[in-house]
């Protein structure tokens, strides 16, 4: 099933609240970068307990925190798919953008990222080693009472992750429907994200999967067809891929 961004869907007898949120349109709109970027927001928890975090919140964490205020949830963490300021806030391009430093500064909720991304994060935004909950790859958060897996999915930066929740796959910038997460970047690895490609590929159950930012025409496919039609999962080993891709 593709949701299109913005919605709020069911799931584990409409106990999951989960949100797709586009910059630029769903929030921070009229902001002319985030309208750039295409960045997605996610903001997901548990109706019956009002619990929810949010997923890479930029551009305008109070658009944000009202959304979840107008769906009656409230916010208890984030989760940081990777530490880039289009994700987590901070200087890109010789722009400030807002982040998890003014989230923080409204509401002090621990900041759950990748063991191998902490410190990345902490000088991206500024926030306090403190405020960051530093997890290991397939580590399970629990929102009330639902479990979000993380998994640890180098390669676009050391301590990217992507969150499996109910038949949903939150790819950060590691997979998007059309491409994969760039390598060139400091801390990119080549050989890497074939690996975290690969180990998506193999997820039981064809989850839907919603990406970082929005590079294609629907902004959510299943699994299933993006390793049909995605070229990034051509290469059948390590060795055609860093042909085909330069690693």
């Amino acid at each position: 099933m593709i949701v299109t961004a913005g919605t709020t869907i069911g799931g584990m007898s409409d106990r999951l609240y989960f949100r797709q949120l586009l910059a630029g349109r769903d929030f921070a709109a009229g902001d002319p970068i985030a309208a750039q970027m295409r960045n997605f927001a996610y903001l997901l928890g548990d109706r019956d307990t009002g619990e929810a975090i949010v997923v890479d919140p930029a551009y305008a964490v109070d658009d944000l925190l009202d959304i979840l205020a107008a769906d009656d949830m409230r916010l208890t963490g984030v989760l940081v798919t990777h530490h880039h300021p289009d994700h987590v806030g901070g200087e890109m391009m010789g722009f400030s953008l807002t982040g998890l430093a003014e989230l923080l500064a409204r509401a002090s909720v621990p900041v759950h990222v990748n063991r191998a991304e902490a410190e990345w994060v902490r000088r991206t935004t500024g926030v306090s080693e403190t405020d960051l909950v530093a997890h290991e790859h397939d580590d399970l958060l629990d929102v009330g009472a639902v479990g979000v897996r993380l998994l640890h999915t180098p390669g676009h930066t050391p301590g990217s992750q992507c969150f499996l929740v109910d038949g949903r796959l939150v790819a950060g910038d590691t997979l998007f429907l059309e491409g994969c997460g760039r390598t060139d970047f400091p801390g990119g690895d080549a050989d890497a994200m074939y690996t975290s490609l690969q180990a998506l590929a193999g997820l039981s159950g064809d989850p839907v999967v919603y990406p970082g930012h929005l590079y294609s025409a629907e902004p959510s496919a299943p699994l299933s067809e993006v390793r049909r039609q995605n070229f990034v999962f051509r290469p059948r080993s390590l060795e055609e891929w860093r042909v085909m891709f330069g690693g």
